[in-house]
């Protein structure tokens, strides 16, 4: 994904692609403070680099922080399966962090038409 999309989609916070070698964060969020920046940098370049393909963190229509994963369709060291328990895992592990991401949204991000407040 490049940064023009990025750009083009206010809903996405940031995205890590093995396949570019590249982390890209939503000028949009440049408002979160510096070290949750760096810490989305690190959650998701460590699980391209462990499970491969793209992690992409975006905000859907209500403001819920979803993780999803893409790899390319010839992409033979890409596990479905690896994947989806390290997505879980960091789930887990950042459910404090998602929370408060998904408030600063709600907050600071979405029209006061679509708040679900």
């Amino acid at each position: 994904m490049s940064n023009s999309a990025i750009e083009n989609d206010d809903n996405v916070l940031c995205v890590s692609s093995v396949y570019e070698q590249k982390y890209y964060f939503n000028k949009r969020f440049a408002k979160l403070p510096e070290i949750i920046q760096n810490e989305l940098q690190i959650m998701c370049v460590m699980f391209t680099e462990e499970v491969g393909g793209e992690l992409i963190l975006e905000f859907d229509e209500d403001g819920t922080l979803l993780l999803r994963v893409s790899c390319d369709e010839g992409d033979i060291l890409y596990d479905d399966i690896s994947s989806g328990l390290k997505i879980r895992q960091i789930q887990r592990d950042n459910n404090e962090l998602f929370e408060q991401l998904e408030q600063f949204y709600k907050a600071f991000c979405m029209e006061n038409g679509e708040r679900s407040n």
